[in-house]
Order: structure tokens, then C-alpha cells, then sequence
């Protein structure tokens, strides 16, 4: 646990003490400490104006993908897993394989396919090539269905529907309330894996104005090392931390959420 807790804090240590460096004690001082001076907040206000605010840009961007497209995946894999496990219809065994071999391929394996359909569709470079993949979450959908299946007892449905509760209203009276473990856990994955979603932006978008803050700082280390490179490390290992900070905020908020969601059934009265 020692080895695992430096594995994972070292990088996150070196990464809040190199953004209080200037530019040249990057490189002329001990990665894992300070520097001559306390730069941070020149170094956020740099950030913040670097060509003409483009980082505040990213950023919204990357609120409006999070916002509507983990917002979106979280409500879909809410609704469809639930009406999964405890609706009987048929196809229900085809729908089950369909899920679980939508999680078994990675999704680097669709980016071409679907990037020539979106490209067909006229949707490239535009905020629906990445938002419209990202509310499809196969594992969200199966995550919700199994813990919907155990959470939800079907005699309380039963119960509802025989004292005039349509399905609708027992769905939000009931059942999302019994669902806010779930649900929660599969927003943080949502969220973190929207946040953090590279690869699909990368070959969708090629206007800057619509990158997410990923791509956006790629794009900045690219040009730090590359030819004319300019010399802005700090604004990049500065503009890291601040996107991992609105992360770090929503796990502690719904941390309490989550870690009744894993304790749940763990005891039986």
C-alpha cells in the first residue's frame, strides 16, 4: 500500500510544485521542489490570458461535453437499465449479449468507423462528433441493470402499481431514490471518462475553438518541443493542474454517494 501511495502521489507532488516555477527554474531546479519564487498565481493568470483566453475556451468546452454528454450517458444507462432489469420483453437475452460485447471492444477500435460516419453525417468538427458518442455507455448500462436488479425489490413496484402509481411515477418517486448509488457511480465514470477523452476530439475536431481542455494542452506541449518551439512549459504543467482540479472536486462531493453504493447489500437484516 506504501509503493502504491508514492506511485500515485509522486506525479500529482511534482505536478502542484513545478506550476509554482517560473519558466527557467523548470530547469534549473529539483523537480521535486520549490523554486527561487512562488509563481502559481502568475502562472494561472498566464494561463488564463495566453493567446487571447484560449484556455478558458477549452475549458468551457470541456464543461459543455462533460455536462451534456456524461449528463446524457448517466440518464440513458439510468432509464435503460433499469426498464433491463425489471421489464421482461422479448429479445431481452439478444439485448444481454449486445451490451456485454459493446464493453468487450475498446473503443480505439471504433474511432475510424466512427469518425467516417460523422464525417458522412457533415458532423465533424462540430461539438456532436463528441458528444453524441459519448452518450452511449455500454458498461453504465450493465452497471445500472445488475445493481437495479438487487436494489429495487419487485414487490415494491408491485405494490405501487396496485395503489395507482403509473410507471413513470413510480420510476421517480421510488425507484431513482433507491437508484442514487448507481446512478452516482456511473456519473463519475462518465464524467472522468468524458473529462479525460482524448482521442476521439483529437480525429473529430480540428477547429481549436471547439477543443476540450485534453487536446488543448497537447496541443501547447507540442509546441513547447517542436520546431520555433515557444517557451511555455510552465503555462502547460499549470494548465494541467487546474484541469484535474474540477475532478478532484466532483469525487470528494460524491464520494459519500459512491461508497454507500459499494457498501450496499453488504449486510443483511
Amino acid at each position: 500500500m506504501v509503493l502504491f501511495t508514492i506511485y500515485s502521489f509522486v506525479p500529482l507532488i511534482w505536478l502542484i510544485v513545478n506550476a509554482t516555477k517560473s519558466q527557467p527554474d523548470l530547469f534549473s531546479t529539483f523537480g521535486l521542489w520549490f523554486g527561487d519564487g512562488f509563481n502559481l498565481f502568475q502562472n494561472i493568470a498566464d494561463t488564463f490570458t495566453y493567446r487571447g483566453g484560449i484556455f478558458v475556451q477549452w475549458l468551457g468546452n470541456t464543461l459543455l461535453y462533460v455536462v451534456v454528454g456524461a449528463g446524457g450517458a448517466t440518464l440513458l444507462a439510468t432509464v435503460a437499465g433499469y426498464g433491463m432489469a425489471k421489464f421482461d420483453f422479448p429479445g431481452k437475452r439478444a439485448v444481454f449479449a449486445v451490451v456485454l460485447g459493446a464493453i468487450a471492444v475498446p473503443g480505439t477500435a471504433l474511432a475510424v468507423p466512427t469518425f467516417l460516419l460523422f464525417s458522412q453525417a457533415g458532423l465533424t468538427n462540430t461539438p456532436w462528433a463528441v458528444i453524441l458518442p459519448s452518450l452511449i455507455s455500454p458498461f453504465g448500462f450493465y452497471l445500472i441493470w445488475t445493481y437495479a436488479s438487487e436494489a429495487i425489490p419487485t414487490e415494491l413496484l408491485e405494490a405501487a402499481r396496485m395503489d395507482g402509481a403509473g410507471e413513470f411515477r413510480t420510476f421517480f418517486t421510488i425507484s431513482l431514490r433507491l437508484l442514487a448509488p448507481g446512478i452516482v457511480t456511473v456519473a463519475l465514470f462518465a464524467i472522468v471518462a468524458t473529462w479525460n477523452n482524448y482521442f476521439l476530439p483529437l480525429i473529430m475536431l480540428s477547429d481549436p475553438t471547439w477543443y476540450p481542455l485534453t487536446v488543448g494542452l497537447s496541443q501547447w506541449s507540442a509546441q513547447a518541443t517542436g520546431v520555433g518551439a515557444q517557451p511555455i512549459y510552465n503555462l502547460v504543467i499549470t494548465g494541467s493542474l487546474i484541469t484535474i482540479v474540477p475532478i478532484v472536486i466532483a469525487f470528494l462531493v460524491l464520494q459519500r454517494y459512491w461508497q454507500s453504493g459499494l457498501a450496499a447489500g453488504s449486510v443483511k437484516q
